[in-house]
């Protein structure tokens, strides 16, 4: 077995160059062949990271670096996907924390150390892109500095080694030199960093076996694997382990078929793994996160993994427009409860639950992004299902009702300043401090109601004209802070089924934007566009020119109609108030009304 071991997490805020950097660290640790022709940003291998360029699951990895086996986590930093983070900060010894040398700590940088932090591991700051034109690492090392502090880290903790990096051209410095210079050849110093100052933990091989599940993943041909981190003992093939759940101490036997460890990118069978050997276990079919594989003769389970709870709920519901089953293999009911029921097993941060109604299933999740994600993911697979708008989760506590409050960083132009303080003010949001870069642009932080931010990201990239960005992380539960305004325009409503024709849609042009086009089918109580007052318009979207045999002489004007609104599914969610539904097939977002007839729509309203 290997003796030098190091296992680190990478964490960062979005778009800090997580994945980049561990690119770099794969290729020049010689992981690929020099034949080898290998993708940008290798790790994010599903299709909807790699469309978005984000990173939604953590993914493990592994190089080797004078003789030394490195176990690296790539995890993702937005703070809908913490649950991700907070699971593969429970295999590392340490963490890499990467800052932007231009945007210094972020909400999310915020978020992803404290937990680090918490659990008494020892970062390692990286400011990374310090080849960009606006890069201050002086500020940035300064920033990381006072962030620690706040967050309460220890004197050992607050003694941490800076690295200078360029994730994108793959070179890393101890020394901060002058801009413009090649500061370093390669990544040498990161790793030689990582080595120094991240221990290598040894457990005793021959103590009882203590593994805890901290992923899955899945196989055809093996069914469930378990990913985790081998604490103490040693485990192999054919082994006979105690499958035990720390919550509720149930457990039950299983027989470990292989055992697997990271080698690069690629998993090798290996004939037994020690102490802090991070791997991944097949044969146990019903394995779960957070569960302990420990020794049938001395069991020793480990606590479960502590998640931090969600904060947002949508309604799942059956698809019931006159449209449904068209589109989607998947429709009812019991078809959508065993997929949300899938998704609980590697998703550690979801909640789902019956209602009394049927066909409604309760979804919760981190925030609208890590909801947003699932959609996309079920209707590629197929799915066609309707929800409702998101709303956030209130609790009681000490007898008041309170909600969650968001910690809000908007970096944006001057020149758009005013206009998004009023936005957020008038979503009951606190400004805590404001920061102009002195380069034209300004840093404003705010603490707003979670409430406030449903439906912002469309407004706030239509006042700043796509120029800002805008990142949010959850902060804590406070009283309730009143009534915030909702959508300030109705919506046009189709009064009956059929096909939209160009002649309807000319004749709508001066009412407000439509979502449809010519050819497009729809129902009554579908909404095809945005009233350009406040209030609802059933409108006739089907109606077609009454053909005569009398010709008029002059040409008749030609229609001219506006291009729709593109209806993305984020966009979609966002846009729908408590009384509407967003329909999502594999093909179609649609909205609608909840109650499809304009008699029965004025009866709820009334009631």
């Amino acid at each position: 077995m290997s003796t030098q071991i190091r296992n680190i997490a990478i964490i960062a805020h979005v778009d800090h160059g997580k994945t980049t950097m561990v690119d770099q660290l794969l290729r020049q640790s010689g992981t690929f062949a020099e034949h080898e022709k290998v993708v940008d940003t290798v790790m994010d291998n599903n299709a909807i990271e790699r469309e978005r360029g984000i990173t939604i699951l953590a993914k493990n990895c592994a190089v080797s670096w004078e003789g030394t086996h490195i176990n690296i986590l790539d995890t993702p930093g937005h703070a809908d996907f913490g649950g991700e983070v907070e699971r593969a900060l429970s295999m590392v010894d340490g963490v890499v924390l990467l800052i932007d040398a231009q945007e210094g700590p972020m909400p999310q940088t915020r978020f992803v150390t404290k937990k680090a932090l918490a659990l008494g591991l020892k970062p390692i700051v990286v400011v990374n892109k310090v080849d960009k034109p606006g890069a201050r690492p002086d500020y940035v090392v300064n920033a990381a500095f006072d962030l620690f502090d706040k967050l309460g880290a220890t004197d050992e903790q607050l003694d941490f080694p800076v690295v200078y990096a360029s994730g994108i051209n793959g070179w890393t410095s101890l020394e901060e030199g002058a801009a413009g210079e090649q500061w370093g050849p390669d990544m040498s110093a990161l790793f030689d960093t990582i080595l120094k100052h991240v221990p290598s933990v040894k457990g005793d091989p021959s103590a009882p076996l203590q593994m805890q599940i901290s992923a899955l993943d899945y196989s055809t041909f093996v069914g469930r694997i378990g990913v985790g981190r081998i604490n103490a003992g040693t485990v192999k093939p054919g082994q006979e382990v105690l499958v035990m759940s720390g919550s509720d101490g149930t457990s039950y036997k299983g027989r470990v078929n292989e055992v697997l460890k990271f080698q690069g990118l690629d998993r090798v069978k290996v004939a037994e793994a020690g102490p802090s050997d991070i791997v991944l276990v097949n044969g146990i079919e019903n394995v779960g996160i957070g569960e302990t594989l420990t020794d049938p003769n001395n069991p020793q389970p480990l606590p479960m993994l502590k998640i931090d709870e969600p904060t947002l709920i949508m309604n799942f519901c059956v698809n019931t427009s006159p449209l449904a089953g068209r589109e989607g293999k998947f429709v009812t009911s019991r078809q959508i409860w065993d997929r949300l029921q899938r998704e609980l097993r590697s998703n550690v941060a979801l909640r789902v639950k019956e209602t009394d109604e049927d066909g409604i299933f309760e979804v919760a999740g981190r925030g609208e992004l890590h909801l947003t994600i699932l959609l996309e993911e079920m209707r590629r697979e197929g799915y066609e299902l309707a929800v409702s708008k998101p709303r956030v989760v209130f609790r009681e506590i000490n007898g008041e009702k309170c909600e969650p409050i968001e910690l809000v960083t908007a970096d944006l132009e001057e020149g758009h300043q005013g206009g998004v303080m009023q936005a957020l003010g008038e979503r009951k949001g606190e400004l805590v401090n404001m920061e102009p870069d002195g380069r034209g642009r300004v840093r404003l932080e705010y603490r707003i109601p979670a409430r406030g931010l449903i439906g912002f990201t469309n407004e706030f990239l239509n006042l700043t004209r796509g120029s800002g960005l805008i990142s949010n992380i959850f902060d804590s539960y406070e009283p309730h802070k009143g009534d915030i305004g909702g959508r300030k325009n109705g919506v046009l409503i189709s009064m009956d089924d059929g096909e939209i024709f160009t002649y309807a849609l000319g004749k709508l042009d001066d009412r407000g934007r439509m979502f449809v086009k010519a050819g497009d089918p729809v129902y009554e109580g579908m909404i095809v566009g945005i009233h350009n007052r406040d209030n609802d318009l059933v409108v006739n979207a089907t109606r077609t020119k009454q053909l005569t045999n009398f010709r008029v002489s002059g040409k008749e004007d030609a229609i001219k109609i506006t291009p729709p609104i593109d209806l993305t599914l984020e966009y979609g969610v966002e846009f729908i108030e408590d009384d509407e539904l967003a329909e999502i097939t594999p093909k179609s977002v649609r909205l609608r009304k909840r109650h499809l007839k304009e008699h029965d729509r004025k009866r709820a309203s009334r009631e």
